[in-house]
């Protein structure tokens, strides 16, 4: 391992005395080429952290967004169920019901596929006028 070492430290001390022998153009050159690349770099990263933050934030925001929809789904359980419980077990009620509860746990399964949430959400408030019209039959 020491053996290893001691000859990448000498193949680095003859990169730098070939640097220090160049003509003075040639190291210019140099120079700016490594300049030139540091930019890039830099630029580089700058616009990959832009882009994590801007992920980082959607993140955040489907997450609440999800949280939410999730706190209503609950919600409207909740009532569909006490109203289960007055109507004392009409079998028309409880299907709704059962979709609600599948709906949730979909929900659940597929937090972080965007494309998924959106058809959950479309679904959540096709529930949700089911269930509005079922409250007013009742």
């Amino acid at each position: 391992e020491v053996q290893k070492l001691n000859q990448q430290l000498e193949e680095k001390n003859g990169e730098i005395q070939q640097m220090i022998n160049q003509p003075a153009y040639e190291k210019e050159r140099e120079i700016l080429r490594l300049q030139k690349t540091l930019a890039d770099r830099e630029k580089a990263q700058a616009t990959s952290d832009v882009l994590c933050r801007s992920l980082t934030d959607e993140t955040h925001q489907l997450q609440r967004k999800l949280a939410s929809t999730a706190e209503m789904c609950q919600h409207l359980a909740k009532c569909l169920e006490e109203k289960q419980r007055k109507e004392k077990g009409n079998s028309d009620d409880q299907i709704p019901t059962e979709r609600s509860n599948q709906v949730f746990l979909q929900l659940l399964c597929l937090l972080d596929n965007e494309t998924s949430l959106q058809t959950l959400i479309c679904n959540l408030r096709e529930e949700n006028r089911m269930l509005k019209q079922k409250v007013a039959h009742v």
